[in-house]
C-alpha cells in the first residue's frame, strides 16, 4: 500500500514538471530509493491495539449445564409478568464465575448467582419478563458472560401476549410457572 502511493506521488512529481529538470531528477530518484528500502524491509507493522490471544488453559474455565436454555412460557395476556429459573450444573474444572449478564429489552430483567460456583456444584439464572406493552410473539434473551468456553451463553423465554382490551385492568405481581 505504502509503495503505491509512493510511486503515485512519485509519478505525480513527475508529471508536474514545476521546478528544474535536476531538482526533480533528484526528487524522483529519493522517491524511489525510499521504495526500494520500502521493499526490503518487509516487515509488518502491529497496530498499538492489538491484542495477542492464547488459548484458554481447561483448568482455569467452568463449564455451563442448563437443564433447559429456552422456556416456552406459551399464551399470556399483556401486563403479565413471568419469572423463570434456568438451573445450571458447573461441570468445569474450575470454579464458574459470572461476570455480567444483559438482557435484550428493558422488558426483560435477569439475575443470577452472584458467588463462584464451585465444580459440581449448582447455580442459577433467574429471567423476568414484563410484558406491559407487549403484545404477540416474543422472545426475550439473556446474554450471560463468564469464564466459560465459549465465554457468552445465550438462554431464551419465549411465548405470545394478547393485547389486553380497552378498559380492562392488568393483573398485578409475577405469576410464576
Amino acid at each position: 500500500m505504502k509503495i503505491k502511493l509512493l510511486s503515485a506521488l512519485a509519478l505525480a512529481l513527475l508529471m508536474g514538471a514545476c521546478g528544474a529538470k535536476d531538482d526533480q531528477a533528484a526528487k524522483i530518484q529519493a522517491l524511489e530509493d525510499k521504495i526500494a528500502q520500502l521493499e526490503n524491509q518487509n516487515t509488518a507493522v502491529t497496530p498499538v491495539n492489538a491484542q495477542a490471544a492464547t488459548s484458554a488453559d481447561p483448568s482455569t474455565l467452568g463449564a455451563f449445564e442448563f437443564k433447559e436454555m429456552e422456556y416456552d412460557f406459551g399464551n399470556i395476556n399483556e401486563g403479565q409478568i413471568i419469572e423463570h429459573v434456568f438451573n445450571f450444573t458447573n461441570n468445569g474444572q474450575a470454579p464458574l464465575v459470572i461476570s455480567n449478564i444483559t438482557a435484550s429489552c428493558g422488558c426483560t430483567s435477569p439475575d443470577w448467582t452472584k458467588t463462584p460456583v464451585q465444580p459440581g456444584e449448582q447455580g442459577f439464572v433467574k429471567v423476568v419478563f414484563n410484558s406491559a406493552a407487549k403484545s404477540g410473539a416474543q422472545a426475550p434473551t439473556v446474554t450471560i458472560q463468564a469464564n466459560t468456553n465459549p465465554t457468552v451463553t445465550r438462554l431464551q423465554m419465549k411465548g405470545s401476549v394478547t393485547p389486553k382490551l380497552a378498559g380492562a385492568a392488568a393483573p398485578t405481581g409475577p405469576l410464576k410457572r
